[in-house]
């Protein structure tokens, strides 16, 4: 039985052991540089502040009640001119704020003011429409597609919205150039946009499942070939000498790291669905029914007045519903907030805690609610670094924290100053809090909030994950040129 498993571990170390590299580089550079996006804070740096006088036409030209109502409303500025977007589902509509009249899908001219608008500084090149391209492998860009792509000066690449007219993505050099060697390799990119496309989840997923196996086995050999008693005949614990020395202790030292990167790895894919709840919590009743422009009566250049008389310069204004009452959300280029109760009673740096509950018990009647309002981060609810793979997402304080009794044990995360629900978790989703993020990245506050301690140890896992693959990548060459040795014969031992 042990011999199979030396086979096993060396067979798979030897198809895999380039794979297992490539993964501890990658994940070294993605420390400091993840995959472009274009975060919140960023896009509303870039806008305009938006016109108090005679700004748009009335809400209620927006929302007719014709058709299915937008699940969001919100007024911004795209290539220097007001619109209004709204979105169903997947699907975006674009009005003229000015005139109320729809807008079709931008063209390159417009493309290139929507850029112009974003990097005033630059001159902005248009290159073409792409549908997806090495730098806009996401699904949340979906909705955009396909994208036109411009270049500036300083080579950052622009991904505007075929939809909206908005920029969605930035590619600067530095972030190109580090990606090839960081997340695009990491998450096996190349394989991303050919032949290959449509397999490209299951090959992840089996070649992590597999590198899952060739660890464990490694581990469990190690283990076994260490002498913890009696030492061999050259006085080492270990049998082994050179390359295969480094790999045997590598391994000893580094192998349960190692087994938990690649096994939270293989967690990162939602392999088999196996984190994805059969029936998870349907939010939209926090709302308390949809967006009509009975909802609104306040204009909204007389909302920009009155968030401007309160110090918010608003870049962007949104149109809520909670609990059936509507408010109007404006934020700043800094993400600053304000509230205006929608007749424009009142502006509020937050909801009540009441109106919030009020509307969440509209998700789950009857269901009981666990309320906890959290004034610091904690395991569930912290932030990370802008550049990492959620690091743009808020996560703001204080927060309203409610636990539902409902089947898959919901937790819902309420900001109180924007009145929306940041983040639902479900169990499943909980679970793999702990089995990818906490194991993946080390997403753990001790270590997050003293970084040089985070970066130590994220640098001595990832060296002796090197080490470990390092050393097994020429073991396994020095066998296959063995194998292959033996395989040629000699021409003078060759019959006639």
């Amino acid at each position: 039985m042990k011999r199979y498993l030396y086979l096993w571990h060396r067979w798979l170390g030897i198809g895999l052991g380039t794979f297992m590299a490539l993964w501890f580089l990658s994940g070294l550079v993605m420390l400091y540089v993840g995959y472009p996006k274009l975060t919140p804070r960023e896009h509303l740096a870039r806008l305009p502040p938006l016109a108090q006088q005679q700004c748009c036409v009335p809400v209620s030209q927006v929302l007719t009640g014709e058709g299915e109502a937008p699940d969001s409303l919100r007024l911004t500025t795209v290539a220097g001119e007001m619109r209004y977007i709204l979105r169903h589902g997947s699907r975006i509509q674009v009005l003229d704020a000015r005139t109320g009249e729809p807008l079709g899908p931008v063209d390159e001219a417009q493309a290139v003011a929507s850029a112009r608008q974003f990097a005033s500084l630059q001159n902005p090149q248009y290159q073409r429409l792409v549908n997806e391209d090495a730098w806009t492998h996401t699904r949340s860009l979906d909705a955009h597609r396909p994208l036109h792509r411009l270049a500036l000066d300083n080579g950052t690449l622009l991904y505007i919205s075929s939809q909206s007219g908005e920029v969605v993505r930035d590619a600067s050099p530095t972030e190109r150039i580090w990606n090839r060697a960081g997340a695009w390799l990491h998450w096996v990119y190349p394989l991303r946009g050919g032949a290959l496309d449509d397999w490209w989840t299951d090959i992840v997923i089996y070649l992590s499942l597999a590198a899952t196996l060739m660890t464990l086995l490694g581990l469990v050999l190690g283990v076994l070939r260490w002498r913890f008693t009696r030492p061999y005949r050259n006085g080492s614990r270990s049998p082994y000498r050179g390359f295969a020395r480094w790999h045997h202790v590598g391994g000893l030292l580094f192998g349960l790291l190692a087994l938990a990167w690649i096994f939270s790895g293989l967690m990162s894919m939602n392999p088999w669905r196996i984190f994805t709840s059969s029936a998870p919590l349907d939010t939209s009743g926090y709302a308390g029914g949809e967006l009509h422009a009975a909802h609104f009566p306040l204009a909204p250049d007389a909302a920009l007045q009155q968030l401007q008389a309160r110090g918010l310069q608003a870049r962007e204004l949104h149109w809520l519903l909670i609990g059936g009452r509507g408010y109007l959300l404006g934020v700043d280029a800094e993400g600053n907030s304000l509230l205006l109760a929608a007749d424009g009673s009142a502006v509020l740096e937050a909801l009540p805690d009441a109106v919030l509950l009020d509307a969440i018990q509209e998700v789950s009647p009857g269901v009981q609610l666990h309320v906890e309002r959290l004034a610091a981060h904690d395991f569930y609810y912290y932030p990370r670094a802008e550049h990492s793979m959620l690091g743009h997402l808020p996560r703001s304080l204080p927060v309203l924290r409610v636990r539902l009794d409902d089947p898959e044990q919901t937790w819902l995360h309420i900001d109180p100053r924007s009145g929306t629900i940041v983040n639902t978790l479900d169990r499943r989703q909980r679970a793999s809090r702990w089995l990818f993020a906490l194991l993946h990245s080390w997403d753990w506050l001790p270590l997050l909030e003293r970084r040089p301690l985070w970066d130590g140890w994220m640098w001595l896992g990832s060296v002796g994950g090197l080490v470990i693959s390092g050393s097994g990548m020429v073991l396994g060459w020095r066998r296959l040129q063995r194998v292959r040795s033996r395989r040629v014969v000699p021409a003078r031992q060759r019959p006639c």
